[in-house]
This record gives structure tokens, sequence and C-alpha cells, in this order.
């Protein structure tokens, strides 16, 4: 599947208006339909990875890339019982990897695509941090490279209002150090996703961002 169903954007949009488990009860079918759609653009999706990164296969089953649609609502104060978006993080562990992947998030509202390392554990973040420290300058060049030009963000939210311990203010990559998630970001339209040309356009920009993913990978990989 090369595209995003137009069915899959407007079952999600009246699944937002009508959250409950009774619309959802008797719409049943359709969440399946669109349940499958994402699954067949996942499962294409993931054999184009395959392509250019190693750290993903083939046998890498969609199923197991895929977040459930049903809300966890003990904690919340949001009681609506289902998400409005499907999401899927890809790696070799599927969506349970300590490790950079690659994400996807199509939804009623808004969808995007992103790629990197969502809080990391300790040992992976020190580790970041410290690869970050001494090759700054790569870290510079591979992102200068890869969001020039292109519709693809560093994610500069989730960071710490003051230097981690062993780090000054005046460390010229103190401005990488005190993120606290490394990801890139691209912000997708329902046209993008449901354009025949989807999935080749959504390849080429994950394309881009591997030299990032590489960058943190290789961190880890020496701690």
């Amino acid at each position: 599947m090369s595209h995003i169903q137009k069915s899959t954007f407007d079952f999600l949009r009246e699944l937002k208006d009508n959250n409950s488990r009774e619309w959802f009860a008797d719409n049943r079918s359709r969440y399946e339909g669109s349940l499958e759609d994402v699954r067949s653009f996942l499962t294409d999706l993931i054999a184009a990875l395959s392509e250019f990164d190693p750290r993903i296969n083939t046998s890498i089953q969609a199923n197991k890339c895929l977040f459930r649609i049903y809300r966890d609502t003990r904690f919340s104060n949001d009681k609506t019982p289902y998400k409005s978006w499907f999401g899927a993080g890809i790696s070799v562990d599927g969506r349970k990897l300590h490790g950079p992947e690659y994400y996807i998030h199509i939804g009623a509202e808004n969808s995007f695509i992103a790629c990197g390392y969502w809080r990391p554990e300790k040992s992976h973040l020190e580790a970041i941090r410290q690869e970050i420290d001494y090759n700054g300058a790569q870290l510079e060049k591979i992102l200068k490279d890869v969001l020039t030009g292109k519709k693809i963000n560093l994610f500069k939210e989730d960071l710490l209002k003051r230097a981690p311990a062993g780090y000054g203010e005046d460390n010229p990559n103190i401005h990488f150090i005190k993120l606290k998630s490394f990801v890139l970001d691209q912000s997708l339209t329902m046209k993008e996703l449901s354009n025949k040309n989807a999935l080749n356009n959504i390849v080429a920009s994950y394309k881009n961002m591997l030299p990032f993913k590489e960058f943190l990978q290789e961190a880890i990989d020496t701690e």
C-alpha cells in the first residue's frame, strides 16, 4: 500500500467526535478496515526502510510496531477510551526498542513522521551527551545537511532549563546537551498521506534523517 486511504481519516475524525465504547462497537468493522490499511502501509514502509537501513529488516512485523488504539485512562483526566490516531514505532524490536527508531503518527487532527530517540534511558542519555560533547561539530554538520531547505525539524521542546551535571553553560554544544529527547520530525497533511506517492516521499525523508539516527546509535553502541 503506497498511501493511506481517505476512509481511514474519515474513521479517525468520526472517532474523535464520537469517542465512546458504544460508537466504537457499532463501527468496529470500520476500525478493522482502517487498521488493515495502516498495517499494509507499515509493511511496505518497513520493506522500503530495510533497503537502506541495515538495522531494519523485512522480518519486522507491522503488528509489533503498532501502538494500541485503546487509551490508558487510569491516571488521566481525559477519560475518552480511544486515541484518535494510529501510531507505530519501527525498529528491530517493533515499538519496544530502547534506542533510536522511526515513528509514524496518523491522526484525525495532525500527522507526522519522526526519527530519533525519545527520552533515552539514563545510561544512553549520558552516552549521547558525551558523544555530543566530543563530536558536536559532526552533529552540527549532520543537522545542517538534514534541515536545510527541508520540512524536517529538530524537536527542541523537551529540554533542561539548566546544564546537566558535568557540563557548563559555556559549552559550545550546550543547546544540544540540554535536550532530553533527540528527535527529528516532519508534519504531514492528510493530502500528503493519501497521495499515491506518500510512501516514496516518507521514505525519502527518513533517508535524510538516517545520519542523525546513526549518530545516536553510534553513541550508545560505544557507551
